[in-house]
C-alpha cells in the first residue's frame, strides 16, 4: 500500500475513534462517577499513549508552550468529560456533544479576528448557521424561541456552560498552540497533566468510591484506549496523509459523531436534532471552505 494511503487511512480512523468516544465516555462515567470515571479514563489513556509514544521528555517543549498549551488542553477536556458526564441524561449529554462541535466555526472566526486581514463576508452567515443549528438541536420538537432554549439550559446550566465553554478553548488552543508550538507535540504528557487534575478534583469532591467490576472495567479499558488511539494515530496521519482530504472529513465529525454516540448509548435522535447537527456541519465547512487558502497553510 502506498505509504501516503496508510497516513490518510490512520486519519480516517482517528476520526472514526474520536466520532465514537464520547458515547463510550458517557457509558463509563454512568458506571464509575463523572468525575472518578473521567479520571480513569484519561489515565488508561495517558498509559497507552506511553506505551505507543514513550515517555514525554520535557527538555524537548518550550516553556510558554507547556504552560499556554497545556492549561487550554486540560481546561478544555475537563470541560467536555464532566460535561458529558454531568448531563441529566444520555439525550442531554449528545446535546453536550453538539454544542462543542461550534469549535471548529469558533477557531475560524478567532482567525479571522485575530489576523486583522479582510476575508469574505460567508463566514459570519457560516458562524451564524453552526449556532442556530446548536439552538435548534437543543430545543427539539418543542421550536425554536429564546425561552425555550433557556428553559432547556435551566435544567442543567452548569453542563451547558462547561460544553459552551470548552468549545471556545479548544478553538483558542488550535489557534494559539499553531503560532507558539513550533511543531512541538505533547499530547501525552497533556493527557497526564489532565489525569492528574481530574483525580485531584475527584479527591476534593464528594462523589462516592468507584466500584469496578468486569463490566466497567472492560469498558473503562476500552474508552481509554480509543481516546489513547484517536490522538496517536492522528499524530501518525500527518506525517504524511492527505490532510486537505482529512481536514475536510474532520468537519463532518459533528454528524459521525451524534449518530454513533446515539448507537453506543441507544438513543432515537428527533428529526429537529439531526437538522440541528446538519447545520453546526454545515456552518463550519462553509467557514473553512471560504477561509480555507487564508488558514489553512
Amino acid at each position: 500500500m502506498n505509504k501516503s494511503y496508510q497516513y490518510t487511512l490512520a486519519g480516517v480512523a482517528a476520526i472514526l475513534l474520536w466520532s465514537a468516544v464520547m458515547g463510550l465516555v458517557r457509558a463509563v462515567t454512568e458506571m464509575l462517577g463523572p468525575i472518578g470515571g473521567a479520571a480513569s479514563i484519561y489515565t488508561v489513556a495517558s498509559v497507552f499513549l506511553i506505551a505507543v509514544m514513550g515517555v514525554p521528555k520535557l527538555r524537548l517543549y518550550s516553556l510558554r508552550y507547556l504552560l499556554i498549551g497545556g492549561s487550554l488542553f486540560v481546561a478544555y477536556e475537563i470541560c467536555l468529560a464532566l460535561a458529558m458526564a454531568m448531563a441529566n441524561s444520555r439525550q442531554q449529554a449528545v446535546e453536550m456533544l453538539v454544542i462543542n462541535y461550534l469549535w471548529p466555526a469558533l477557531t475560524v472566526l478567532m482567525a479571522v479576528l485575530s489576523s486583522g486581514k479582510p476575508c469574505s463576508k460567508w463566514v459570519y452567515p457560516g458562524i451564524l448557521l453552526a449556532f442556530l443549528g446548536v439552538a435548534w438541536s437543543i430545543t427539539g420538537e418543542q421550536g425554536l424561541t429564546l425561552h425555550q432554549i433557556t428553559t432547556n439550559v435551566a435544567t442543567n446550566p452548569v453542563t451547558y456552560a462547561m460544553a459552551l465553554v470548552g468549545a471556545f478553548l479548544w478553538a483558542l488552543y488550535c489557534i494559539l498552540t499553531k503560532r507558539i508550538g513550533n511543531g512541538q507535540n505533547a499530547i501525552t504528557l497533556f493527557f497526564m497533566m489532565t489525569a492528574v487534575s481530574l483525580w485531584l478534583k475527584f479527591a476534593l469532591s464528594n462523589e462516592r468510591m468507584m466500584v469496578f467490576d468486569a463490566e466497567s472495567a472492560g469498558l473503562l479499558l476500552l474508552t481509554g484506549i480509543a481516546l489513547g488511539s484517536g490522538y496517536a494515530l492522528w499524530n501518525y496521519a500527518i506525517i504524511g496523509g492527505n490532510m486537505v482530504l482529512l481536514a475536510t472529513l474532520s468537519y463532518f465529525t459533528p454528524v459521525l459523531s451524534t449518530a454513533l454516540s446515539s448507537l453506543i448509548l441507544g438513543l432515537v435522535l428527533s428529526q429537529s436534532f439531526v437538522q440541528g447537527v446538519f447545520m453546526v456541519t454545515t456552518g463550519s465547512l462553509l467557514c473553512w471552505w471560504v477561509t480555507r487558502k487564508q488558514f489553512n497553510h
